[in-house]
Order: C-alpha cells, then structure tokens, then sequence
C-alpha cells in the first residue's frame, strides 16, 4: 500500500511540474506530427525559435500545438515565403513538404511583418494552409505555455509493435 501510496504522489508531482502527455487534434502540424499523435511535453526549460510548444489558446477553451516562430522582442517577417528574423533568413525544413504539393508560383505562407512584445511569442503551424495561428489570433502570452514538445510516443498496431 506504501508504495502504490509512493508511485501516486511521483506520478502527480510529475505531471504536475515536470510532464505532461497530450494527445495531437488536427491538421496544422501535418507533416510533422499527424492528427491522434502522443506527444510529451516538458514543463522545463527555455523555448528556442522552432520549438514546438503546446499552449492553452487564446480563442477558445482548447489546447495547440504550433512551432515558435518569434520570441519576445523579434521581428518576424515572411516575404514571398521566406522567413526573416531580425532581418536573418531562415530555413524552414519543416515545411518543405507542403510547399511541394501548391503550384510553383504560389506563396505556403501569406506575406506578414510583426514585431513580439515582451511576454510574448509568435507561432505558427507546420501545415500553414490549414492551420489557425498567431497570423490569426496574434501573439501569445508566455503563460499560456503548458510546455515543450520533448518527444512523441510511436503508435501501435494490433501486435503491439510499432508503425
């Protein structure tokens, strides 16, 4: 009983303050993680840029999952689908693969310019046609932060092995 009692109170201490396991909903992250995806994420730690963070949203009474783009005191640009920050081009690897699927002379991402306030960050999903972000709902607060995206749990198929 003193050890059921044990593991109960290490479990809880640990989602409370260190992990926390979320189950992905929907298509803005496609292709990096896909609808029904187990992820864990990590209560701990600085958020870089392209880090995925999941955070209680700003317009509804839900949780997402998007990448972070700026961090408090960027300026982010996007310029015929090339992205800027603090005047710095950067790659975004992560969405190659939906660039590849619209026309050649068609931009993944609309053109923006933002500058994030302190206290703040600028995210964006990986699957940029279909994902609702702070191209939409703005910034977000650094305390809606539930947490880090630290690794994803594979799933299973009906032998128990992964896919």
């Amino acid at each position: 009983m003193k050890s059921i009692l044990i593991a109960i109170i290490v479990v809880f201490i640990c989602r409370q303050f260190l992990f926390v396991p979320v189950t992905v909903k929907g298509e803005s992250m496609e292709p990096t993680f896909e609808n029904s995806d187990r992820i864990v994420v990590t209560k701990v730690g600085n958020i870089e840029h392209s880090d995925m963070v999941v955070f209680h949203a700003p317009d509804a009474e839900k949780e997402y999952i998007k990448r972070v783009i700026g961090l408090e005191g960027d300026r982010v640009k996007m310029k015929d689908d090339v992205l800027y920050i603090n005047g710095k081009a950067y790659k975004e690897p992560y969405v190659k693969s939906n660039k590849e699927q619209i026309p050649p002379n068609e931009n993944l991402t609309e053109n923006f310019d933002v500058k994030v306030p302190k206290g703040f960050l600028f995210v964006m999903g990986d699957n940029r046609r279909h994902s609702w972000d702070s191209r939409m709902f703005g910034v977000i607060s650094e305390d809606s932060l539930v947490g880090k995206v630290e690794f994803r749990f594979f799933p299973l198929n009906e032998l128990g092995a992964p896919q």
